[in-house]
């Protein structure tokens, strides 16, 4: 993100006699610029990277560019910007931070982009930290962020039919009406065509200073939209632009209007890879410092079709251990589809050997709530083709109940434990303190706690030897009743904890949160390494043990043990409370219905990874219907005689 010392209010309207001033610049600077081509990598999307060669004819800094032009008229092509998180609360709890790259990932989106400049702006905060955005953001229809005031409002807006439109300066806010995702930068950098960069030259604002850029922009007549990012603070591979080197770019890309976005170390251009997995396109500055990836409030996606090929219109329909897949091909050929939990596919459907165009393929065996790589090989004529890697991920059907709430009782101490096997379901904690509710907290502040921390219970004691602030370590038990445990059980945790933990499950490790993955023991002095929100707990921690759980639980009682351990030994405050839930499978069956009209029967069925078979009499012999068919409505020929139809997996 790019720091700023003031904001300065865009104004829409220059002068013309600057306007005819600054086209003769841009004229001058463009001539020894290399725009790199547009190539297709998904039906509406080009990518294109482009450079220079800093000096006399050029701009002062050495750049790589690299932009994508979407087509906003392509049937396929629908945007998304960050949608709510849970618990919104306006201005404070907006959404939910995550890289750029995860943001494409969760969503399944073809391309995505940062957006919206946004607070807490530490590096590397944990995914879904809750954040709030800098000027307006809509997400499907559904404010996100209010426009709070002139600061960051240059607005770049979609309607569903993805009909874009700037404002400029939206302050007092427009209306939103009609408006399905929208999201803010700081200033307009192109306006009708001519570069407004050079206004902010003069500027002592970091901001306008040579910086990694994202920019968005639209062209004069509204089809494309181009995203771009320009990398920088990397000598002698990209340096970063000024305002009016950007300019410049989106116009030499297509761009007749545009709009500066957050930067900095928040630049990031990511797109789909053939594996279905996020590929990085540019090379931010963060990631150059750190190996890693910025996390950020606030994204713009792109989904989109693959590009036309030999291999087309594949889709998927899983369930929980089977999966239909069907696809077409260019000309009759013969297929078959590899797939497996990673990309050295390890199994193969039943290689269908006759020629024709439409195909299908059951997948069977499979495992519940896991993502699947596949791909498919079609034979014509002697010529093999491969679709690129693919993904879907069965589903898990569950039945979930709630063992105890955020007020479940617990033992605690303070002791160091380390060398005790305290974890252990026969540990006699009989003599630590207790039992308490949650949640368990405790809290040195001269100010007092946070009152958003919520609902605080059990005080916990502070540390004599340490000025009274918190013992770096406190250690928790409680016991919880289990009923048929069974293969595919796990637990769901949504939990308060300030800073970091280790949960056991019956004297077993089960999962670390912002503790030292390395550390092999965790031990009493061992810190967190990192803490939650803006450093209290105020937002919950969420996330799952098993699904193969159900072996290290027992009928009857079960213990969890908890160590949760602080930031930094002069940390005012610690926290802990958690919900738990248990999850156990939930078997169903489908339901095959049928209607008959004006001599047509369609049959349909209620879910997915099952192949239709018929037979003269119920006792067979059955028979899929040619395909196989996977995926209702299916009308088959009326025949003369009777038929049954069932489902098989």
């Amino acid at each position: 993100m790019l720091s700023r010392q003031f904001t300065t209010e865009c104004r829409p309207l220059l002068r013309a006699a600057v306007l005819f001033l600054i086209l003769g610049q841009v004229s001058a600077v463009f001539a020894a610029r290399v725009v790199g081509p547009w190539v297709p990598i998904f039906a509406g999307i080009e990518h294109s990277v482009s450079t220079n060669t800093p000096g006399a004819n050029s701009f002062e800094h050495l750049q790589v560019v690299h932009a994508l032009r979407i087509d906003l008229l392509d049937p396929g092509v629908q945007l998304l910007a960050t949608p709510r998180i849970a618990n919104y609360q306006s201005g404070v709890r907006e959404t939910a931070g995550y890289k750029v790259k995860d943001f494409l990932k969760n969503h399944r989106l073809q391309a995505a982009i940062n957006a919206n400049f946004f607070n807490p702006t530490d590096y590397y905060l944990p995914s879904g930290t809750p954040m709030a955005l800098s000027g307006l953001a809509i997400s499907q229809g559904v404010v996100v962020s209010s426009q709070g005031s002139s600061a960051d409002s240059a607005v770049i807006r979609f309607t569903e039919a993805n009909q874009a439109s700037i404002v400029y300066t939206n302050w007092p806010p427009s209306s939103t009406k009609g408006i399905y995702n929208a999201v803010s930068g700081t200033y307009p950098l192109v306006v009708q065509g001519v570069n407004a960069g050079y206004q902010y030259r003069s500027s002592g604002d970091q901001i306008h200073q040579a910086n990694p850029r994202t920019a968005y922009g639209l062209s004069k007549d509204r089809r494309y939209l181009f995203l771009l990012t320009i990398d920088g603070r990397q000598p002698g591979y990209s340096e970063g632009a000024y305002d009016y080197e950007t300019a410049g770019w989106l116009l030499l890309l297509g761009a007749f209007d545009g709009v500066n976005m957050d930067g900095g170390g928040s630049s990031t251009l990511v797109v789909q890879g053939s594996t279905g997995l996020p590929v990085e396109l540019n090379h931010s500055n963060a990631v150059a410092d750190s190996g890693n990836e910025r996390t950020v409030g606030s994204h713009l996606g792109i989904f989109a079709h693959p590009l036309r090929s030999f291999i087309n219109d594949v889709v998927a329909f899983p369930d929980d251990t089977a999966a239909g897949i069907t696809w077409s091909t260019v000309s009759p050929s013969s297929t078959q589809v590899e797939y497996g939990l990673t990309t050295n596919f390890t199994d193969f459907s039943t290689l269908a050997s006759a020629a024709v165009t439409n195909h299908s393929a059951l997948l069977t065996q499979l495992e519940p709530g896991r993502e699947y790589f596949f791909r498919i090989i079609a034979i014509s004529l002697g010529q093999t083709n491969t679709s690129p890697n693919l993904t879907f991920t069965t589903t898990n059907y569950l039945r979930t109940n709630q063992l105890f709430g955020l007020d479940g009782i617990w033992r605690f101490t303070a002791d160091n434990l380390d060398g005790i096997d305290w974890t252990a379901p026969n540990f006699d904690d009989s003599t630590w303190m207790g039992p308490g509710p949650g949640l368990l907290w405790v809290d040195a502040r001269s100010t007092g706690p946070n009152p958003l921390v919520a609902p605080k219970a059990q005080e916990l004691p502070t540390d004599p030897n340490n000025s009274s602030y918190p013992f770096i370590t406190y250690y928790f038990r409680k016991h919880f009743q289990v009923t048929n445990a069974a293969p595919r059980t796990s637990l769901a945790f949504s939990a308060f904890v300030d800073d970091g933990a280790v949960f056991y499950i019956n004297g077993t490790e089960a999962y670390r949160l912002r503790m030292d993955p390395a550390a092999s023991p965790i031990l009493n002095a061992d810190l967190s390494i990192g803490y939650p929100c803006n450093g209290d707990a105020t937002c919950s921690d969420d996330f799952s043990i098993g699904p193969d759980l159900g072996a290290q639980l027992s009928d009857g009682d079960n213990t969890l043990a908890v160590e949760v351990h602080n930031y930094n030994q002069l940390s005012p405050d610690t926290t802990f409370g958690t919900t738990l839930s248990i999850t156990t499978p939930n078997a169903q069956s489908p339901s095959l219905a049928f209607t008959y009209a004006t001599n047509t029967l369609t049959l349909n069925w209620s879910r997915n990874g099952f192949a239709l078979q018929a037979a003269a009499s119920p006792g067979g012999p059955w028979n899929d219907l040619p395909g196989p068919v996977v995926a209702g409505p299916v009308v088959p020929p009326i025949s003369t005689s009777t038929l049954f139809y069932r489902l098989r997996r």
